[in-house]
């Protein structure tokens, strides 16, 4: 599976207005026809949160792994607005600069909504997905993550309520949250997560995602039904103790994906933390499969 460290190329692209950040692993073996993954990251993290996975895969696989506008080194504009439809839209325009036109998507937190919508629009894109902690189901929503979910911006106390989110004792919270070993956990994960949550207009944005987040609930049918009808490769990887996503949101897949490769681990919300050595040759056997 590994063996050799890939180069792996830190690189920045315009999209409009927004100047993307992204790493991309140049594989030794297949060159231009090695398989492609696009990872999309999660909250409240940026493509860094993919790092131990690239040293262990790039080499083989073509990995890009961007950051999307109010997250990690990409840059956008005073007056951005932050929603999940125009994060998807940079994803999108993303993509295209790149000259994507087929790839495997890892979908994570965050990742999942940003990334349905790409699927949703492009089913032609979509070679297979790996989903870890990506939730498209009711069932897959803890009581926490309804609570949140039901956060307006009208209502007196709630903005506050998501920026207590926003400091280093959650953020450090939702690596270590769930995970049997947290020593197995690094602290530079949520450290540098919270290194870009505190600069600023960085919060502002956060607290703008958190107010739309239930236009992704809305469209949990619409997702559903594009599995149903595209059925495309998947494997899924879960934490079974995540305290958002719960493990009924892993198994609520098979309905739409019963041919889906499942595998639910016993950690978190960040799994590739400290469930990496189990994870990574399971995407390398997906992602050899699925391409050819």
């Amino acid at each position: 599976m590994c063996g050799r460290d890939p180069r792996t190329l830190h690189r920045h692209v315009d999209v409009g207005d927004v100047r993307v950040f992204y790493r991309e692993s140049v594989p030794e073996e297949g060159g231009d026809d090695a398989p492609v993954m696009l990872l999309l990251h999660g909250f409240p993290s940026a493509s860094h949160q993919f790092r131990r996975l690239i040293d262990v895969l790039g080499a083989r696989y073509r990995l890009i792994a961007p950051d999307y506008p109010g997250f990690g080194h990409t840059e956008a504009p005073a007056g951005f607005t932050y929603s999940f439809d125009t994060l998807a839209e940079v994803m999108e325009g993303f993509v295209e600069r790149l000259g994507l036109t087929r790839f495997v998507m890892y979908v994570f937190d965050f990742g999942a909504p940003v990334g349905f919508r790409l699927a949703t629009r492009h089913p032609e894109w979509i070679a297979g997905l790996v989903v870890q902690n990506g939730n498209a189901y009711e069932e897959g929503l803890s009581d926490g993550a309804r609570a949140f979910i039901a956060l307006r911006p009208d209502v007196e106390g709630d903005e506050d309520k998501v920026r207590a989110l926003l400091t280093l004792e959650m953020t450090r919270g939702q690596y270590e949250g769930g995970t049997a070993d947290p020593r197995l956990v690094a602290p530079d994960g949520w450290t540098l997560d919270q290194h870009f949550l505190d600069l600023p207009g960085r919060k502002e944005a956060q607290v703008a995602l958190a107010f739309d987040y239930h236009t992704n609930v809305a469209r949990y049918p619409l997702w559903q039904a594009w599995l149903r009808e595209h059925r495309p490769p998947t494997l899924i990887t879960w934490g079974r103790d995540d305290m958002f996503f719960p493990e009924p949101g892993a198994r609520a897949y098979l309905r739409d994906l019963p041919d889906a490769e499942l595998h639910v681990l016993d950690t978190g919300h960040f799994a590739l933390e400290d469930r990496l050595p189990e994870i990574a040759p399971l995407i390398a056997a997906f992602l050899d499969r699925v391409w050819r």
